[in-house]
């Protein structure tokens, strides 16, 4: 299945990754949830999953559809016989006991698509509500599979991956987006969620967080530099996360007999963003900065994520003594597999690389580059691009 999208006039055929896994659910599940940030192409998705059954959608954005859910049983019970779409499912969190009702009086598959810009944990009801009767599926902004052959690997890095930047018809187009994008969600959208903090304290954290990318989070630091307790940092954190905004690398610490740092690694989830929040303007000042190196780790981190199968869990290691791996491939609890990122393409290794993959017990090792290699060394390591990595390494893990 594919989805539409004009693009510089021309009409492209993008096809979504996760399009296999939603059309099994939608007829396996009562209800289907699909979570993402705003402006990912969950809406695009959903209506076409769904172009070839009957279905309504309802945009609780809008004050007509809003007036449509006024008497919520009566409008849901007069449809049953239609899937509903229900856009922005957590401007009105009162609807999840209704769906489990109604599920549970009849469980028939396709009933209901919840679509989303909030984790089930930010959302709060939904576990306790439509658990056994749910599945979620998150959808990331546009990943490297999906724009292969549209657009650079160079763009992709610098802009990111949401839809209206990356495809955008020039670079100030997509920096104009960007920017508003970053300005809407703290001034609208994170309140809607329920944070309590001023735009302007929560956009100085934002912009504190992409200084901080791709190292140890320091809860007391950033307190301070905010003045607010440890507790409301954490909070803030947890909702920027929630909002599919950053991710907490938390570092793998089973079975290992040294002492290791424990504390999670910070990263923004969209590199257009982080770019945007540090004022790097293009990717030759983004090559000149010392944020390159981070900013790529970020962009193959978020890749591979999105890529990745759902019992694959990442993790980072690192001893006190600093011996340390980027990325850690965890399958139950046993590391499978490591990688080292580097923003090069004569990548060196540290003695900690392989101190590291020599206490992990790690089959497959490799260092994943901006290039377009892919050659063994004399210690077994793999050293490959991050589409070879991508396409022919990460689907055997």
């Amino acid at each position: 299945m594919h989805l539409k999208l004009k693009i510089n006039e021309s009409s492209k055929m993008i096809t979504r990754t996760k399009i296999e896994q939603l059309k099994l659910l939608i007829e396996e599940f009562p209800v289907v949830g699909i979570l993402g940030p705003r402006q990912c192409g969950k809406t695009t998705i959903a209506k076409e999953l769904l172009k070839n059954h009957d279905f309504i959608y309802i945009d609780l954005e809008l004050p007509s559809d809003q007036r449509k859910l006024e008497d919520a049983e009566f409008f849901l019970q007069a449809n049953s016989h239609k899937c509903i779409i229900i856009d922005e499912i957590q401007l009105k969190p009162e609807l999840f006991a209704i769906l489990r009702a109604l599920v549970d009086q009849n469980r028939k598959p396709m009933r209901f698509i919840i679509l989303g810009s909030a984790s089930p944990d930010l959302i709060r009801k939904t576990a306790e509500s439509l658990a056994g009767r749910v599945a979620y599926v998150e959808l990331t902004p546009f990943n490297s599979r999906e724009l292969e052959g549209l657009i650079s690997t160079e763009k992709h890095h610098f802009f990111g991956g949401f839809p209206l930047a990356a495809l955008s018809k020039n670079n100030e187009a997509a920096k104009r987006w960007i920017e508003s994008f970053i300005a809407t969600y703290i001034e609208r959208d994170l309140p809607i969620l329920g944070i309590s903090a001023k735009p302007k304290t929560i956009r100085k954290l934002w912009e504190m967080l992409a200084w901080q990318n791709g190292g140890l989070i320091n809860y007391s630091t950033l307190a301070n530099s905010l003045g607010v307790s440890n507790h409301t940092v954490t909070n803030y954190i947890d909702f920027l996360e929630g909002a599919f905004l950053v991710n907490r690398l938390q570092p793998y610490h089973f079975n290992i007999n040294k002492r290791l740092v424990k504390a999670p690694k910070i990263y923004l989830r969209d590199t257009g963003i982080l770019h945007s929040l540090l004022r790097i303007e293009d990717f030759n000042q983004l090559l000149g900065s010392h944020f390159a190196g981070s900013s790529w780790e970020t962009f193959c981190i978020e890749q591979i994520q999105s890529l990745k199968k759902s019992d694959i869990e990442l993790c980072y290691y690192r001893t006190h003594v600093g011996a340390e791996i980027d990325l850690v491939f965890i399958k139950g609890l046993k590391p499978i597999a490591a990688a080292e990122i580097k923003f090069s393409l004569s990548p060196e290794l540290s003695k900690g690389f392989y101190i590291s993959i020599d206490d992990l017990k790690t089959q497959q090792n490799f260092v994943i580059t901006p290039g377009n290699d892919d050659y063994i060394n004399s210690k077994g390591i793999i050293t490959c691009g991050l589409i070879t990595f991508i396409e022919k390494y990460l689907p055997a893990f």
